[in-house]
């Protein structure tokens, strides 16, 4: 890896609320291969499901949000999918890539019968314009990093050393894509699965402009589904089957409505009435339905942590000071938080590397049985760093906290707030809420001190939480040579050690979490809904998209 990338990778950031996403098929969904409803039609029956924002773009590298990701994974489609088990398998990819021995050549070959909803076929070209416009640096993509150390020239590319037109990706003929690496990366082809690297239909989005994505008259799409009545500011949509898909006869719904539902109560009184067929539930609401035959909780990948920024507007914020920093994390009672204000199956947790996500390449133990926990709560302990930050700082501590508008981030926030003032004397927390767009625009300004944030695995590797921390990626200005080097070995020195590269990627999440708290993991995330009977086959992700819905039905 690079160091001295001149541009900085976004956070990504959601809401609160439990948002579509999860370990894997529901236990209420149908078997995949059965690609027909229970009376082999298709389903008329309008499927109701929800998010808990709004969607905040659908150009593909322009998005950070889950709502945005998991509506483009709905209506674009890339080279490869992932299905039910989260295997990766062929989409507008005609089959599993040809990879050279060295690990540096990927040929692709695609699917002949794959268009966008205007007709157009989708070629090679499509994804060769995608994926040069994701990494150049003029675009401020939101997920240009991915570039860094992956495709050959992406690192030079994306610190404006090399134009984007150097990408070491083209097309062969209308059907080959080439792909050259900068090294081996064993986790590329999931990558692939992920929305920043699905295709673009380059005439129509050089025809809308900025308009591209904006609404559903400025999309063109070659997924299963269509997305019609949305804009960006919408709180309502529907994706509906897209006619020109190629698998289009294994489309189970003709139309889901989406409705964007920001509190609990009014989320539980739909599906009480019947106009909601999933009900996503924390809180009160989630402990009262423990026992409701209809209710579910589906363990996740996605953590949830508190980032503290240490430089606010190009001047050292309060986290610059370790000892506020750690006075925080060793004060936290995470426990409480997912007991008493989530209630939905979530976990507390102890390290960024969630459970269950990844083991050992030998001896196959789960990375965050292995690593340990890291800073657990010590309400002593704690109250020591914050006298020493008194001291430093000349006085008391207040500390502005961002949060989203959403039911659950407000019940967060609030338990923060008061948990942290009742256990740190001399400590002051304000909260400061905001819409979900306004709290993006302002985590990626870093015109913020601290602030909730929950980062969603991209691919099925340790990296994809750690990668994003080194000093030229983070939006915290949180600058670490230790932790920048463990990184650089793991991704260069040890790339085809798997158990020296697990070893530094253990030593590195013990740098970032416990020795220098550059961020506090707080918990690792459930889906606790109600799910109506006859609702079958939505697929729930731990990486990439969240939920997929072509094989998403609900009986008649």
């Amino acid at each position: 890896m690079k160091k001295g990338l001149k541009q900085s990778m976004t956070l990504i950031t959601t809401v609160l609320l439990l948002s579509a996403c999860g370990g894997n098929t529901s236990n209420k969904a149908a078997d995949s291969t059965d690609n027909k409803t229970s009376t082999g039609q298709k389903s008329s029956r309008v499927l109701n499901l929800m998010e808990a924002s709004e969607v905040g773009s659908m150009d593909t590298i322009f998005t950070q949000d889950e709502p945005s990701v998991n509506a483009q994974s709905n209506v674009f489609e890339g080279l490869y999918q992932l299905d039910e088990k989260d295997n990766v398998i062929p989409a507008v990819a005609k089959e599993m890539p040809e990879i050279s021995e060295d690990g540096k050549t990927y040929k692709i070959k695609l699917r002949e019968d794959a268009k966008w909803s205007n007709g157009d076929n989708v070629t090679a070209n499509d994804f060769v314009f995608a994926w040069k416009k994701m990494a150049d640096p003029k675009n401020q993509a939101n997920y240009f990093f991915l570039m860094d150390g992956t495709i050959l020239n992406g690192t030079e590319i994306v610190n404006e050393e090399k134009s984007a037109d150097e990408l070491g990706v083209k097309a062969l003929d209308d059907y080959t894509l080439e792909i050259k690496m900068e090294k081996p990366v064993t986790y590329f082809t999931s990558l692939l699965a992920f929305s920043p690297f699905f295709p673009q239909n380059e005439k129509f989005v050089m025809e809308k402009g900025k308009q591209y994505g904006t609404s559903s008259d400025n999309i063109v799409s070659n997924g299963p589904f269509l997305m019609e009545n949305w804009d960006q500011s919408s709180m309502s949509w529907d994706l509906v089957q897209n006619p020109n898909y190629y698998d289009a006869d294994k489309v189970k719904s003709e139309k889901i409505h989406f409705e964007v539902l920001k509190e609990t109560n009014t989320v539980f009184n739909l599906y009480e009435s019947g106009e909601l067929d999933v009900a996503i539930l924390t809180g009160d609401f989630a402990k009262q339905n423990k026992d409701n035959p209809d209710y579910e909780a589906i363990q996740r990948s996605k953590v949830y942590s508190l980032r503290m920024n240490q430089k606010r507007n190009d001047k050292p914020s309060i986290f610059a000071n370790e000892n506020v920093r750690k006075a925080i994390a060793y004060a936290l009672d995470k426990k409480s938080l997912v007991e008493n204000i989530l209630a939905d199956g979530s976990k507390d947790i102890y390290g960024y590397i969630p459970k269950d996500f990844v083991s050992n390449p030998e001896t196959g133990e789960d990375f965050r049985k292995e690593a340990g926990n890291l800073v657990k709560t010590d309400e002593k302990l704690a109250n020591d760093y914050l006298d020493k930050a008194k001291k430093e700082l000349n006085g008391d501590v207040t500390i502005e906290l961002l949060s989203k508008d959403g039911d659950g981030d407000k019940k967060v926030a609030e338990f923060i707030q008061g948990q942290l003032e009742k256990t740190l004397p001399g400590l002051k927390i304000n909260v400061k809420t905001v819409p979900l767009n306004n709290s993006i625009e302002l985590m990626k300004k870093g015109d913020y001190e601290l602030s909730v944030s929950m980062w969603g695995p991209d691919y099925q590797d340790p990296m994809t939480f750690l990668e994003s921390s080194v000093s030229t990626k983070n939006k915290t200005s949180y600058h670490s040579e230790k932790y920048d080097q463990l990184i650089d070995e793991a991704s260069n020195k040890y790339a085809n050690e798997p158990e020296k590269r697990w070893e530094t990627l253990i030593a590195a999440e013990k740098v970032l979490v416990e020795e220098d708290v550059a961020l506090i993991p707080l918990y690792q995330q459930a889906r606790g809904q109600l799910v109506r009977p006859g609702v079958e086959g939505i697929d729930y992700h731990n990486f990439g998209a969240t939920s997929t819905y072509k094989n998403a039905y609900i009986k008649e």
